[in-house]
């Protein structure tokens, strides 16, 4: 890998892992100085390799580097009141206290117990959920305040408040980046996988770009889940699961998109690029998850993703998948869950049925709602599919599914 093409990559793996680090040696209160001097590293970089060219190891120069900027202003801003006890200590008992040396621990292990226990800390019951993701995105994803505004289809002013008032909020809170203790761990890992979860489908459904998909988006999402299972206290079933929903659906990416980026749907979908490494995976960590007695959204959803790579369009595929769709209504119920649970009804016994009960949703005011509407209606009364297609199109702000829609009133003659 050349040099410009090196560095933003280097930022993509290597930021978030030294802003944890740092973010943990300094403590909550102080997470924008450990953003500002994995940033000076990074600058430093760009300016130096591209004078003297690339050093024999570019992930070891940049730890070292941030590790002396740390350093540095750890010695810089070494507090009054720590060099008042000192010279006390020294008066009292004739002994100088040099404190302890300053250490800023960047091995394999500590980069992996920070960016899990910066996890929990950002993902604290204190803050809302939309704050939880615009904060891992930012630290532990580094994502810019730009490409969080873009997520989620807002300005970066909105962003910029959001994270603040989250920050203010962990300190208000004195929030600690450590794991909890074991007996709080279940209850925070909730939020956890709320957060992981959500932070997936942001990239899986694009909701604030242009384009379909955000596989990067998604891999950080799987990435920071499978840290999950470096630690005993959070490997448990409901990670496993999440983890294989994610594998199911990644498996699908390549054939979402066509050559002109737009949205390929499911049963339009070539499953020759469907990736069988990841559905293999998923099966592993589907597996995985049966231990315990309970059974969460996430297997079930996973359940759900893995029928659907199954390609074979029978009724049994479709009746299996309305079960789980019922299962998982009971557990948790979701307003989209049902909307798509009324999908599977239609495949497993028929459009007029499913109808009925999509109706009954009346969820009138989210394009996807009369989307399937429109696909429900096609073929039993057109001039109602075609008024469901139109409402849709209005509603939707997703370029994607403009396009999609504009084909299917195409295909109608409109």
């Amino acid at each position: 890998m050349n040099e410009p093409d090196l560095i933003p990559h280097l930022f993509r793996t290597e930021y978030r892992k030294i802003t944890a680090v740092l973010s943990k040696r300094f403590g909550l209160e102080h997470i924008e100085i450990a953003q500002d001097i994995a940033s000076d590293t990074f600058l430093q970089a760009s300016e130096t390799w591209g004078i003297k060219g690339l050093p024999e190891n570019p992930t070891a120069w940049l730890y070292a580097v941030a590790k002396n900027k740390a350093k540095d202003y750890l010695k810089r801003n070494t507090l009054f009141n720590e060099k008042i006890a000192q010279q006390i200590t020294y008066e009292l008992h004739g002994v100088e206290n040099s404190g302890s040396e300053i250490d800023i621990d960047l091995s394999d292990r500590n980069i992996t117990d920070s960016q899990l226990q910066m996890m929990f800390a950002i993902c604290h019951p204190s803050i809302p959920a939309e704050a939880q993701i615009g904060l891992s995105l930012n630290i532990l994803c580094g994502f810019g305040i730009n490409e969080i505004a873009a997520a989620f289809l807002t300005n970066k002013e909105t962003i910029t408040k959001r994270l603040f008032r989250a920050r203010e909020k962990l300190r208000s809170n004195q929030v600690k980046i450590e794991f909890p203790e074991a007996a709080e761990i279940q209850n925070r890992l909730e939020n956890v996988l709320t957060t992981l979860y959500l932070l997936f489908n942001e990239g899986y459904y694009a909701s604030g770009c242009d384009v379909t998909l955000r596989k990067d988006v998604c891999l950080e999402a799987v990435r920071l889940t499978n840290l999950l299972l470096e630690s005993k206290l959070t490997s448990q079933p409901p990670v496993y699961a999440l983890l294989a929903l994610m594998c199911f659906h990644a498996s699908r990416f390549e054939a979402r998109i066509d050559s002109e980026g737009e949205t390929v749907l499911y049963e339009d979908q070539d499953e020759k690029l469907w990736d069988e490494d990841l559905i293999r995976q998923g099966k592993y960590f589907l597996n995985q998850s049966s231990s315990g007695n309970r059974l969460s959204k996430y297997h079930l959803e996973a359940g759900i993703a893995y029928l659907h790579t199954i390609k074979n369009d029978t009724k049994e595929k479709w009746e299996r998948i309305l079960q789980l769709y019922n299962q998982l209504l009971i557990i948790e119920y979701s307003p989209m869950a049902a909307l798509n649970r009324t999908y599977a009804l239609s495949k497993a016994n028929g459009k007029e049925i499913a109808i009925q009960e999509a109706e009954k949703l009346n969820l009138t005011a989210h394009h996807l709602y009369h989307a399937l509407l429109g696909e429900l209606y096609t073929g039993i009364d057109n001039e109602k599919a075609v008024n469901h297609f139109k409402t849709s199109l209005d509603l939707t702000n997703s370029k994607a599914d403009q396009k999609v829609i504009v084909k299917k009133l195409s295909a109608m003659g409109y």
